[in-house]
């Protein structure tokens, strides 16, 4: 009984071993592909300073921008757009 008992362990650990390894690579291929898209979604935005009384925050996205004249943040739409109707 001894013997089974050893084998089991070995076999049991064997199996414990692939299966972390597997979860491992799984976990590893999945990050880089978040890591890109946060990458983009943090350089999306750009903030611009044109004079001392406006700001301006660009989306990089979508070609629109926040202006803000004397503490008055206002959203401004592209006037030529990437999309197609």
């Amino acid at each position: 009984m001894n013997k089974n008992l050893m084998a089991f362990s070995i076999i049991f650990l064997g199996l414990c071993i692939v299966v972390g390894s597997w979860f491992i690579s799984q976990s590893l291929r999945f990050k880089k592909d978040d890591v890109v898209k946060i990458q983009q979604e943090q350089n999306r935005y750009e903030y611009i300073k044109t004079s001392d009384d406006y700001d301006m925050i660009f989306d990089k996205q979508t070609g629109g921008y926040w202006g803000n004249l004397q503490g008055k943040w206002e959203k401004h739409t592209p006037l030529i757009s990437n999309h197609s109707n």
